[in-house]
């Protein structure tokens, strides 16, 4: 999945919960990036950007009708 992502963004975990894109960053060993983002909370997280956007496990997550782990609201 080829996506888009901008600090300011929101996104739906398929869990449900609403995320803000904080910053987009640089690993500074592998020079991966990496979406830190956080929740209505303020806790922050950062993932790299490959398993941002990867799809649901659906072996794992049966009843998740959301195609992709984070979509873009």
């Amino acid at each position: 999945m080829h996506l888009e992502i901008k600090k300011g963004d929101k996104f739906r975990h398929f869990k449900g919960t609403i995320y803000t894109v904080v910053e987009i960053a640089t690993h500074t060993e592998t020079n991966e990036k990496l979406v830190v983002y956080k929740d209505e909370q303020g806790n922050v997280w950062a993932r790299p950007t490959e398993m941002f956007c990867s799809p649901v496990d659906t072996k794992k997550y049966p009843n998740i009708t959301q195609k992709y782990r984070f979509e873009k609201i």
